[in-house]
C-alpha cells in the first residue's frame, strides 16, 4: 500500500511526466510577466521582518506539515498574516524556489494571496500569505457539522463552483499551465464569507519536463490521488480533474475521501450509491447532516459530474472548463451568490 504525506515536498521535488504540455526545464522557468502579478505586487520581507512579526517564532501554530510550520503573524501595519516556514534541507529549499515561482505568477479571487516571501537564509524560505480567518473546508464539513455548524447546500455548490473557476484558471489562464497536484478539502480555506481560498502549492507543478516519478516520489493526499497517476507516474490537469470529482463526493456525501480506520476509499465506498444518485435516487449518498435540506437535481447533476471526473481513462475526464459550463448551466445555486464577473484571466 502507497502511503502519501499531505505536504511531503521533500519527495515531490523531483520533476513530473506531464502529459499535456512542453518540456521546459526547472531552471529555465521564463521570467515573471508583468501582466502576471496585480498590485499590490509580493515583496521580499527581511529575516529580521520574519521574526518580528511572528515574535521569534512563538506566535500561535496555525498549520504543521511533514517539512513546513505555518504560523500567525502581526506585519508592520498590523496585517494579519500567515507565514509558512520551509524546514531546513536543501533540497526543500529547491521546492521552496519552485513553489515561490508559481505563487508569484497567479493572481485569482479563490486562490490564497500571496503577500510576500523571504529568501535571506540558504537553507530555509519563507512565504507570507494573507490571513484566512474561518479555517479549512475540512474541519468545517467534519467538526463543524458534528457540533452543529452545517455547511447549507447552496454553500457547497457555491464552494464547488469557485473552486472549479480557480482551477480552470490554473490550467488554461495561466502564461504556463499550472497543476495544483493536492486538491483536497483541507487545502481549502473558508473567508469571513465563507468564500473559498485553494492554498498550499508544494506539490505543484508549472513547465514540465518528461521524467517519470518512481513510486518512493509520489506526491498527493490518499483518497484524493488519481489511480493513474499511481500506475504510470504521468500527471497532468485531468489528475487535478480527478481530485476535484473526489472533492465533490466529499461535499455531496460528508464523508472522508479516505478512512484511516478501515483504509477504504470513498470512491469505492460510495460507487454504487453514485451510480444511484446519477439517475436522480439520492437520498442515500447526500450527507445526513443537511437533513433534506438539498436541490435533489442539484445533487443528481453535481454527482454526475463527480463520477465522470473520477473516470479510470484520465482522456475521457472533462476539462474544468467544462466542469465551470455544465455547473452555470445546471447548478443555480452555485452562482445564485456568486459575481461572474470575478473569473480572472490572464
Amino acid at each position: 500500500m502507497l502511503c502519501f504525506e499531505a505536504e511531503d515536498i521533500e519527495l515531490g521535488v523531483t520533476a513530473a511526466r506531464v502529459a499535456d504540455g512542453p518540456e521546459l526545464e526547472l531552471d529555465g522557468l521564463p521570467p515573471v510577466q508583468k501582466d502576471d502579478i496585480f498590485a499590490p505586487s509580493p515583496r521580499r520581507f527581511t529575516w529580521t521582518e520574519v521574526e518580528t512579526a511572528t515574535a521569534n517564532f512563538t506566535s500561535d501554530v496555525i498549520g504543521k506539515g511533514g517539512f513546513s510550520t505555518v504560523y500567525f503573524a502581526r506585519l508592520n501595519d498590523s496585517i494579519a498574516a500567515s507565514i509558512k516556514l520551509h524546514h531546513s534541507s536543501e533540497r526543500l529549499h529547491h521546492a521552496f524556489r519552485l513553489e515561490l515561482d508559481i505563487l508569484l505568477r497567479v493572481h485569482h479571487p479563490n486562490i490564497v494571496r500571496l503577500l510576500g516571501y523571504c529568501d535571506e537564509q540558504d537553507d530555509q524560505g519563507v512565504l507570507i500569505f494573507e490571513f484566512i480567518p474561518n479555517g479549512n473546508l475540512h474541519d468545517k464539513l467534519h467538526s463543524g457539522a458534528c457540533a452543529g455548524d452545517v455547511l447549507p447546500w447552496a454553500r457547497r455548490t457555491s464552494i464547488a463552483y469557485r473552486l472549479a473557476q480557480a482551477l480552470e484558471y490554473l490550467h488554461d489562464g495561466c502564461e504556463l499551465q499550472i497543476i495544483h497536484g493536492d486538491i483536497k478539502t483541507s487545502n481549502i480555506l473558508l473567508d469571513s464569507d465563507l468564500n473559498p481560498k485553494l492554498c498550499d502549492f508544494g506539490c505543484a507543478r508549472m513547465g514540465f519536463s518528461a521524467t517519470v516519478r518512481p513510486p518512493a516520489v509520489m506526491t498527493g493526499s490518499p483518497g484524493y490521488v488519481d489511480p493513474h497517476y499511481i500506475r504510470t507516474g504521468m500527471v497532468s490537469k485531468k489528475s487535478d480533474v480527478y481530485s476535484f470529482g473526489v472533492f465533490l463526493l466529499v461535499l455531496i456525501t460528508g464523508a472522508e475521501a479516505f478512512d484511516e480506520g478501515t483504509e477504504r476509499l470513498l470512491t469505492t465506498v460510495a460507487g454504487e450509491m453514485l451510480r444511484e444518485a446519477t439517475n436522480g435516487e439520492v437520498a442515500e449518498i447526500v450527507d445526513r447532516y443537511l437533513v433534506g435540506e438539498y436541490d435533489k437535481g442539484e445533487v443528481a447533476v453535481m454527482a454526475s459530474i463527480s463520477a465522470v471526473c473520477i473516470g479510470e481513462n484520465p482522456s475521457l475526464r472533462p476539462s474544468m472548463a467544462d466542469i465551470v459550463r455544465i455547473i452555470e448551466e445546471k447548478v443555480p445555486s452555485a452562482i445564485s451568490t456568486v459575481d461572474c464577473k470575478a473569473r480572472v484571466k490572464v
